[in-house]
Parts: C-alpha cells; structure tokens; sequence
C-alpha cells in the first residue's frame, strides 16, 4: 500500500497584488469591500508584503519526508498550491492512503472542519482515488506540549532573575465566532486544556499564567474574549506589565502573529508602560517536525504496518 502524508495550511498570498483574489476566497467569493482590502494590504506590507507560512510548510514537509521515508504533500485553503491540486497530485503518484494533518492542533467546525470539507470535495471530485486518516486535533500531544513549553521557558531567560516571578504568562489562540459554544464544539474548551497543561509543565501557579483570544474579525457577530488588546489595557490597569504573550492556536509565523501580536500588541504595550516578550513559533523546527512525524505514523501505523 502507498502511502503518504498531507500537511493542510491556511495559505496567505505571495504578494500585496494577491490580496483581492486572497480575500475573495476566503469570503466565500462575496465583493471585498476597499477599506478592508486597504487594511489587509496594510498589515501585509508591514510584515514585508507577503505570508510566510508557505515556505515555513513547505519547508516542514520537505524534512517530514525525509524523516518518514515517505511522500509528504503540502494544500492549502485559501492560496495556492490549493487543497484540490494536492490530492489530484496525489491520485497521479498512486497515493493509496494518506495521514492528514492541519497545522492547526485545535477543534472547530470553522477551522479544521473546513480543512476537512475542501478535502472531502477534492476526493469526492476524484472518485475517492485514497482513504484518509484524519488528524482531527493535536492539542495534547506532548511533543508538542514539550516544544511550546521549552519556548514560553527561554522566553522567560529575557527576563531579569529578580522579575521573573512577576511576569504573566498569555496564551493566546484566533478567536472565532461565540456561536460555536452553543454548537458545543470543543475549540475553547481545547485551548484551555492546553493551556492548563503547558503551565503544569512550567510549573506556573494560577497567578502566573492566563489565556485570552486575538485576531477577531468584525463580522456583526460577538467572538470568543477576551481579546488581547482590551485584555493587555487591564492587566496593565491591575499592575501586570510584563508579558509573554505565547500563541498556542498558531504553530507558524504569518500575519496573525507578525502583525497582530508583534506590531499591534507592542503598540499598545508601549502606550502602557508594559513589556511584551513572545516566544518564536515552532515553524519548521526539528520540534515541530517530531511532532508531525509522531502524528503520521500514529495515524498510518496500520497502514504502515502492511506496507
């Protein structure tokens, strides 16, 4: 049996030319209007004019195949190389079962289950050419536990010896819509858990560690909070001015994290008095590719076994 490994990704476009067609996509083909064309362009030009989350999972992919052994396939949801041009890759190749993973480790309908519905009509398309494991979600994996950990640890080594003990640990995740609660799906209650596990692993008491959302759109709908512009103004209202601000929802470096946290926190922290430390993303570190090796071959093992 053939077997490989698929590596889903958001996408972000390659240049601010992009945009528009970016934007269209994930709005579902609906009219981008300017002002949030304007903006969006804003935020990219600031980070340099272009997402670097392709490379980052390219990048991943290229030292996951090598440490399987195996083919290793990178889609992405709203930019090329798209979902749908990977699997008919993959039907070409003679793929005959593949490990799917999202570089997302979190549950909900709106993230990896959307990953899910553009893979299932790429298959669909196809003729089911492939059976699928599905890696739902990651959020206690302890590979990946581990390496956050170990970046929230030597972010703390910035610090002065005599401060640590006064630095507020925020975890952060992108906040989606609040009617995903009454759907009871398992996204906040996921982050939370690892969250609770990071700081048991830091050895954090409750006064020194936090969660709170970041990068909320503004759709007409109330999102999941606290956000972490409005929650940073508070902390620093209460005495909290120094910060590692650590996002667990995002494995990689793009403009959720280059802008929202690096230039828009920083912004409000400097108009505050308060010190803002973020610890760098997995990216396509060796941590981050263990991780991904030890979810592949949990989801393959079967496969692999009758190889």
């Amino acid at each position: 049996m053939k077997t490989a490994v698929l590596l889903l990704a958001y996408g972000g476009p390659d240049s601010l030319a992009d945009i528009p067609a970016y934007l269209l996509d994930i709005r579902g083909g609906r009219e981008t209007p300017q002002a949030l064309i304007d903006e969006i362009s804003h935020r990219y030009a600031a980070i340099g004019g272009f997402s670097p989350l392709l490379r980052i999972t390219q990048s991943a992919a290229a030292q996951l195949q090598e440490r399987l052994g195996l083919p290793v396939y990178v889609g992405m949801r709203h930019w090329a190389p798209w979902i749908k041009d990977a699997v008919a890759q993959m039907a070409a190749d003679g793929v005959e079962r593949a490990a799917v993973i999202c570089m997302a480790p979190h549950y909900s309908s709106l993230s990896i289950g959307a990953y899910r519905r553009r893979l299932d009509e790429a298959l669909a398309q196809l003729g089911q050419p492939f059976a699928v494991d599905f890696v739902e979600s990651w959020h206690t994996q302890p590979d990946y536990l581990d390496a956050v950990a170990a970046n929230v640890r030597a972010t703390l080594q910035r610090f002065a010896p005599a401060e640590r003990d006064n630095v507020l640990v925020v975890f952060t995740a992108h906040s989606l819509p609040e009617f995903i609660l009454q759907r009871g799906e398992p996204y906040d209650r996921q982050l939370r858990e690892t969250a609770q596990l990071l700081a048991e692993r830091l050895a954090l008491p409750a006064d020194r560690w936090t969660f709170s959302y970041q990068s909320a759109a503004k759709t007409g709908v109330p999102w999941l909070g606290p956000q972490i512009e409005d929650y940073m103004v508070e902390l620093a209202q209460a005495g909290r001015n120094k910060l590692i601000v650590a996002p667990i929802g995002f494995i990689a470096d793009h403009v959720e994290v280059l802008y929202d946290i690096d230039i828009g926190v920083q912004q409000i922290a400097r108009e505050y008095g308060v010190r803002v430390e973020r610890p760098p993303m997995l990216n396509d570190s060796p941590a981050m590719v263990t991780i991904l090796a030890a979810l592949a071959t949990a989801a393959l093992t079967p496969a692999i076994a009758h190889r």
